[in-house]
């Protein structure tokens, strides 16, 4: 299955310039849904991780998929103030502004093999975040996962030493 028939592109989303790849008709399709979770966890299978993590809210959705599939804990990064513990929290800057991620204090255990896993990778700007959250902990990424890379954006330049996998690339 072509997995880019079902994405949407939507023009000037957030805001003008830019242009949104809306996955709301992948998560819609059972076929496409699975191939997504089932490729990204081919791709993962022999990495050792013991958790995935992912940012809300669209690498939530094949984040938990994931570690339901690989049989893994799930760790949320969220927006500030929406976990209910102690946090630990990073700034970033993406390509349309500036955010801030944040992960309860006791998520991830030193040296413990991460996959960090997103909808989408553009700049690179929310992985980055992510990283630094997880390398915050001392834990160790074992592979960073994508369903769509935006190619001609190269965010994955940011990625290199981390190594990215994307099942889905838009040049």
């Amino acid at each position: 299955m072509d997995l880019r028939t079902l994405i949407r592109d939507i023009p000037d989303y957030p805001k003008e310039g830019i242009l949104f790849f809306d996955i709301t008709p992948l998560l819609g399709d059972p076929a496409g849904f699975r191939q997504a979770i089932d490729l990204l966890a081919e791709r993962f299978a022999d990495s050792g991780a013991t958790k995935i993590v992912a940012a809300e809210a669209r690498g939530f959705i094949f984040g938990a998929a994931l570690a339901y599939k690989m049989g893994l804990g799930f760790v949320p990064v969220r927006k500030p103030g929406k976990l209910p513990y102690k946090t630990v929290s990073i700034s970033y800057e993406l390509e349309y502004g500036s955010d801030t991620l944040c992960m309860h204090e006791d998520a991830l255990l030193r040296d413990e093999k991460v996959l960090v896993i997103d909808d989408l990778l553009a700049t690179g700007g929310t992985l980055s975040g992510v990283i630094d959250l997880v390398e915050h902990f001392g834990a160790d990424i074992v592979g960073i996962g994508v369903v769509i890379e935006l190619e001609f954006l190269n965010g994955k330049e940011q990625l290199r030493s981390y190594g990215c996998e994307s099942i889905l690339q838009i040049a």
